[in-house]
């Protein structure tokens, strides 16, 4: 390793990238109706741990409220976003339906537990001025 790379955990390497990618997710149930109560988020949470460990991705953090969930996730750049967030909600509605049939019922429209949409939004680095400034004072050769 190179003396001016000091160890850095949240820096991942893999044989021809070196990275460190952080998301920061929102889903919403279908017409944003609240099924969520504190034992549902906890299985949801569990649920979501084992679809991203399936995608060699780390779910950082989670939480929500009744709702929507929130979660920040640290994933590899072979991983693509969307894919990981549509195993994220078909696994985690699936489950919670056979998990708890009764509550969940109540909350669905039609078929549909999450909304078709959802929020994304990268994050973890430097302010975006920050790097647009770095890139501007790189030595151009003359």
């Amino acid at each position: 390793m190179s003396p001016r790379w000091e160890p850095n955990p949240h820096i991942r390497r893999g044989r021809t990238v070196v990275y460190t990618l952080h998301a920061h997710l929102v889903f919403t149930p279908k017409h944003r109706h609240g099924p969520f109560t504190d034992e549902i988020l906890r299985r949801c949470e569990e649920i979501m741990r084992a679809v991203c460990a399936d995608f060699e991705t780390e779910l950082v953090d989670f939480n929500g409220e009744t709702d929507h969930v929130h979660l920040l996730v640290h994933y590899p750049p072979k991983v693509a976003l969307s894919r990981l967030v549509g195993s994220l909600k078909g696994v985690s509605a699936r489950r919670l339906r056979q998990e708890f049939p009764g509550h969940i019922r109540k909350y669905l429209w039609g078929d549909h537990f999450w909304s078709p949409s959802y929020f994304a939004a990268s994050c973890g680095g430097a302010p975006l001025s920050i790097i647009k400034e770095y890139i501007e004072n790189q030595k151009r050769p003359d």
